[in-house]
Parts: structure tokens; sequence; C-alpha cells
């Protein structure tokens, strides 16, 4: 499956890592059918949060209730890594989910799509529209 990923989100990720460097930016990809339309910032709350991420749940659940009432659809989720590369790190494997949603890690002006799956991230294909 290919995700179609518009050049606003793309404007977006880059902006966020941009902005939050040295820390680590987080947040959610919006869309429906595939089509991810919005990236959401959310608060990174981690305790250090230039090494690490953790999405404001206050976050999560204002965007699955919003889901619920017809809002768009929560298709993934977003960080950066300001001194590394747009790879999910040992880290990110650790805490995977396995939710099958995508993931945005933008790092050295470059963003790259992953699927979080049973088997941990895969290089996901996209496509900006």
């Amino acid at each position: 499956m290919t995700l179609a990923v518009t050049s606003g989100v793309i404007a977006t990720l880059l902006a966020e890592a941009a902005r939050s460097a040295p820390c680590e930016c987080c947040g959610l990809l919006l869309g429906r059918d595939g089509v991810v339309v919005e990236a959401r910032p959310a608060a990174n709350i981690a305790a250090d949060p230039r090494r690490h991420f953790e999405i404001d749940p206050a976050a999560l659940i204002a965007a699955h209730r919003a889901a619920r009432d017809g809002g768009p659809e929560l298709l993934g989720y977003y960080h950066s890594h300001p001194a590394g590369h747009p790879m999910p790190s040992a880290t990110d494997c650790e805490h995977a989910s396995g939710d099958g949603r995508a993931w945005a890690i933008v790092a050295a002006g470059e963003v790259r799509f992953y699927r979080d799956g049973a088997e941990g991230f895969v290089p996901l294909e996209f496509r900006v529209i």
C-alpha cells in the first residue's frame, strides 16, 4: 500500500522539526482512506525531550473523539530525530505497538514513512499530492 500525503503535511513536518530542535517534535497524522491531510503538532511530554518523545495523551484522546464524531481519522504519528537519521531508532522499535498505523520520522531535512506492524517498523512507500 502506498500512503498519500499532501505537500502541506510534508512542509508542516519539516517546519515542526526545525522549530523544535534540539528537542524532538511529535504529533498526529490525520486524514481519510489512506490520505494524510493534516500533521497536528502535540506537546512532547517526555522527561528528556532532547532524546525522546512522548505524545501528550490529551492530544490522542481528542483525536479519537473527533474521529468518532465524523472528523478525520488518526492514520498515524510523527516525530523527529534532531541529531539522527530518518529511520526508527532502537528506542522507537522497543516502543512499537504493532497497531498498523503510519509513522513519519523527520531528520536531516527529510521525511520517511514506516508502517508499525506486527513485525515492527517496515518502510512505507508514499506519494506527495
